[in-house]
């Protein structure tokens, strides 16, 4: 019998996180926070003064995701594995997983099989308290809200235009929306109220766009939390909160150390979702990663239409980033399902729904190549049901499109699996092909650039707002916030905002739904369809097959 991810992982031998930071990055002692002995954080301050060579940076990114699971955080892993292994000296980049898909629909987000970051029950559960941090300095800014208002309201809160939610990081549809301030005179003003989930906070936004402790303490002073009477923004600022905000993340901000299953060096930092936020880890990281690492393999949340934009469009806009390559990841099964097969039947040869859900990748591709202007490899995440047509079917598609096609078997075989596909990003690094390009222009209205990722990246139509969510983005371009970038939240699992329509739909109407202004994060989120920002657990949630023994260890995590 296969053995699950967590027990490769519980069996795997690692080095203690001191030597190989010293070893394989030349971090010297004095400049890392151990968190046991397999975790570490890295001072800024060395990291300041640390001085490159700057590493070449690959994206990946995969197909719209769906329940047959198509492996990018697998890739990431066996990629960088692999790429050390041809004798690439490289750095892993990704984001922290959270509590909510952990115990929800996914399980672990650690990688799989052979290619894991480890370890992996720490990096699933809590890891160094990051989240923990990311929450309290959220909730704190909540807390001192009411406070305020409590005891005497000088700022002029209008408490029906208070737009600071409180957060948590674990799926609870019951927060969704809510009264708080209940009980009487004591206990404050009683107002509406609810719960986003810690990754869709923007304290997550922000720690991970900041660059250094002062910008994250001006970006966190320049939230806007509320508005008076006369709709003028009150600011954390204006509460004071940003300093004691700052200092609860004093820790947090510094990019967290681990390796793979291979003891090779990954840093895991920071994790907005893709779906409801921007979907990278810390800008912090991926530097600190450009200075330690000939090559650095990073990823980016869901499909290349959500998790890739906003790498491009948000992260790269803001820090001068550019990807010098880009993975697109897909699985025969999951273009299967695409094409219309259910997921019981995937494991089935079908070349016709094979050739209808290529539709998906093609269009992937196309973005990657045509809207942000970016080199790609597609890496096909093989499974043993695999068979020689549907891979040549595959092929011919991607060969008409002149994208090589690199089946990878990282998963079972780890580095050795994935060195074809590390030759071949290489190659591709190696060519200067990539000249990044943006999809709208800072310059562009809010509404221009919504219309330009629904049009130009998910195949829409047009875009359409009632009366009420039109004034508000008008009067946000009114107010000054016109140049900042859009944050799309909607669903993953289609270009559309309806999760039924699968493969590559085109003519739809992407319907906006809310807008939210993240002045610390300076961009303008756009909520569409049914997408919310505070997830619920499924029937059967992931947590009911977690379980820890009398010995603490852990199993079920996948």
């Amino acid at each position: 019998m296969a053995l699950s991810d967590i027990e490769i992982a519980q069996a795997s031998t690692l080095v203690p996180i001191m030597q190989l930071a010293k070893d394989r990055l030349g971090i010297p002692a004095e400049a890392l926070e151990p968190y046991g002995h397999y975790k570490a954080k890295i001072d800024l301050g060395w990291l300041d003064k640390h001085p490159g060579p700057k590493g070449k940076l690959i994206l990946v990114t995969a197909i719209s995701p769906t329940p047959a699971g198509e492996g990018k955080t697998t890739t990431t892993v066996g990629l960088g594995d692999a790429l050390n292994r041809i004798g690439k000296r490289t750095v892993i980049a990704l984001r922290e997983p959270s509590l909510g898909p952990v115990f929800g629909m996914k399980g672990g987000a650690a990688g799989g099989g052979y290619a894991q970051v480890v370890p992996m029950e720490d990096i699933n559960l809590h890891f160094t308290g990051d989240f923990a941090a990311i929450a309290l300095a959220h909730n704190l800014l909540a807390a001192l809200l009411d406070n305020h208002i409590h005891h005497g309201n000088a700022l002029g809160f209008d408490v029906r235009r208070i737009t600071w939610r409180r957060v948590m990081d674990m799926n609870d549809r019951a927060l969704r929306n809510m009264v708080v301030s209940l009980g009487g005179p004591a206990n404050g003003f009683p107002r509406e109220d609810g719960f986003d989930i810690v990754v869709a906070s923007e304290v997550m936004a922000i720690f991970c766009l900041a660059t250094s402790r002062k910008d994250l303490k001006v970006r966190l002073g320049n939230i806007i939390v509320g508005y008076t009477r006369e709709q003028s923004p009150i600011r954390a600022r204006d509460l004071q909160a940003q300093g004691a905000m700052a200092a609860l993340l004093k820790d947090a901000i510094k990019p967290n150390l681990v390796q793979t299953l291979e003891n090779n060096p990954a840093i895991i930092h920071g994790g907005p979702f893709a779906n409801i936020a921007h979907g990278c880890n810390t800008i912090t990281a991926t530097n600190a990663a450009l200075k330690l690492g000939e090559y650095v393999v990073t990823e980016a949340g869901f499909g290349a239409d959500l998790g890739a934009e906003k790498f491009i469009d948000i992260k790269c806009r803001k820090s001068g980033l550019r990807p010098d390559a880009v993975v697109v990841v897909a699985t025969l099964r999951a273009l299967k399902h695409h094409g219309g097969v259910a997921p019981k039947d995937l494991n089935t040869p079908d070349l016709v729904a094979l050739d209808a859900g290529i539709a998906n990748l093609e269009r992937h591709v196309d973005n990657v190549r045509n809207r942000y202007g970016l080199a790609c490899v597609v890496s096909i995440n093989h499974f043993t049901s695999d068979t020689p047509e549907e891979l040549a079917l595959l092929s011919a598609r991607m060969d008409k499109l002149g994208v090589p096609v690199v089946v990878a078997r990282h998963w079972a075989d780890g580095s050795r699996g994935a060195e074809d596909l590390a030759r071949m990003v290489v190659k591709v690094v190696e060519s200067g092909s990539s000249q990044m390009t943006f999809v709208y222009e800072d310059s562009d209205t809010l509404w221009d650039k919504m219309k330009a990722i629904a049009t130009k990246v998910y195949g829409a139509a047009d875009i359409a707002a009632d009366a009420a969510i039109r004034a508000k983005i008008d009067k946000l371009q009114a107010d000054g916030y016109g140049h900042y970038p859009v944050c799309v939240a909607k669903t993953q699992y289609s270009f559309s905002t309806d999760p039924k329509l699968r493969a590559a739909p085109s003519g739809h109407v992407v319907n906006i739904r809310e807008v939210r202004l993240a002045a610390g994060a300076e961009f303008v989120v756009m909520i569409c369809g049914d997408i919310m920002t505070m997830p619920g657990l499924p029937k059967e949630p992931a947590s009911s097959r977690i379980d820890i023994d009398d010995d603490g260890k852990i199993s079920g995590l996948f």
